[in-house]
């Protein structure tokens, strides 16, 4: 199986093999070179995203239990 680079540097990926791998588009590959100098193909893992909320996540400290809350709450 043989694909062509075009002028920019791009190469399209055979439906065939992005069936195999799973690739869909958006998806992120990886490229490597293996120890006989041929190319490796894979698909990239997804890092998680983490939101901008999710960082700031338990970073207030130990808090109240629910009782002291409600008994703030209730003016006690």
């Amino acid at each position: 199986m043989s694909a062509t680079v075009d002028a920019k540097g791009r190469v399209t990926i055979p439906k065939s093999m992005r069936e195999r791998l799973g690739i869909v588009p958006g998806d992120r590959i990886d490229f490597g070179v293996a120890a006989n100098g041929s190319v490796v193909l894979a698909k990239a893992r997804r890092e998680r995203q983490i939101g901008r909320f999710a960082k700031l996540r338990g970073h207030a400290g130990k808090g109240l239990s629910t009782d002291a809350i409600m008994a703030l709450t209730r003016g006690k």
